[in-house]
């Protein structure tokens, strides 16, 4: 993994977010995923670099999260997400931006999309879940796996490095054989933040209320990429296809031999199909 660049730091509306500049052009934004020591960089920073090439890559650690306020959500979770993020472009005078987002991040992303559409150009959206119905297989019944795996993290003995490794290379990587320990160490470290050890142990609700997005996503108006691994150990590739169906300006694009974090696992592949789409939408 390139060496992480300076971190940089701008308050919001009242939050302090953490986050990383690379690059000039564009403006694209990178929002990460709710796993368990998830950061901008610890998600994006195998395929940033590329995409520093000829954009302007903004890694943002989402609040909660990394360096970023460990602020406690009341109300609904996404809208606070969504205004926040708007925030921050103020504060960074950045009008319109694409958005190349994970999981967690890619919902924040898609209502954010809706609510505040002159904001958006477009958007890449991965293993996020906006909506809880459909073809959820493999999900359990409770569609709640990624709460379920943060809480088998943080429970019993607490956080470990061996329970780290197995979460990222049982539902994040298709091949677990080639996680690097750099990234392990670096998820792990990040997990026993006291902040984030204290939000996880919370027994209210300090991250918001749930929302469902299916009345959102009519609103896009923004062209939708979403990029999924064929073998995305949350949803598979039916999922996606429901909501690229649901929005307006929906695409779909599988990567063969890729999970949850693909942009991590084949960082070449995932930019060049990602860059594909942003340069067809904004040529």
């Amino acid at each position: 993994m390139t060496h992480r660049p300076d971190s940089l730091y701008a308050t919001a509306d009242g939050v302090k977010y953490h986050f990383h500049d690379l690059g000039a052009g564009s403006p694209t934004i990178f929002l990460h995923g709710g796993g368990p020591g998830c950061t901008a960089w610890s998600d994006f920073g195998p395929v940033a670099p590329l995409f520093a090439q000829d954009r302007r890559a903004i890694l943002v650690d989402i609040l909660q999260y990394g360096r970023s306020d460990k602020c406690t959500i009341a109300g609904p979770m996404w809208d606070f997400h969504a205004a926040k993020t708007v925030a921050l472009l103020d504060e960074l005078g950045i009008e319109r931006a694409d958005f190349i987002c994970n999981s967690w991040g890619g919902t924040i992303a898609l209502n954010l999309a809706a609510k505040y559409p002159d904001r958006v150009r477009s958007l890449v959206i991965t293993g996020s879940m906006p909506v809880f119905y459909g073809p959820l297989a493999p999900l359990p019944e409770d569609g709640r796996r990624g709460r379920n795996a943060r809480d088998i993290y943080y429970g019993g003995e607490g956080p470990t490095r061996e329970k780290m490794r197995q979460l990222i290379t049982r539902l994040e990587w298709f091949d677990g054989d080639r996680l690097p320990e750099e990234t392990l160490e670096m998820r792990y470290q990040q997990s026993l933040d006291p902040e984030e050890m204290a939000l996880a142990a919370a027994s209210d609700n300090p991250r918001g209320d749930w929302q469902d997005l299916t009345a959102e996503l009519a609103m896009i108006e923004a062209p939708v990429l979403f990029a999924w691994g064929m073998y995305d150990a949350f949803l598979t590739p039916d999922y996606p296809l429901m909501l690229a169906r649901m929005i307006k300006h929906g695409h779909m694009y599988v990567m063969d031999r890729a999970s949850h974090h693909l942009q991590e696992e084949r960082p070449n592949d995932y930019y060049a199909a990602v860059t594909g789409f942003l340069d067809q939408q904004h040529p």
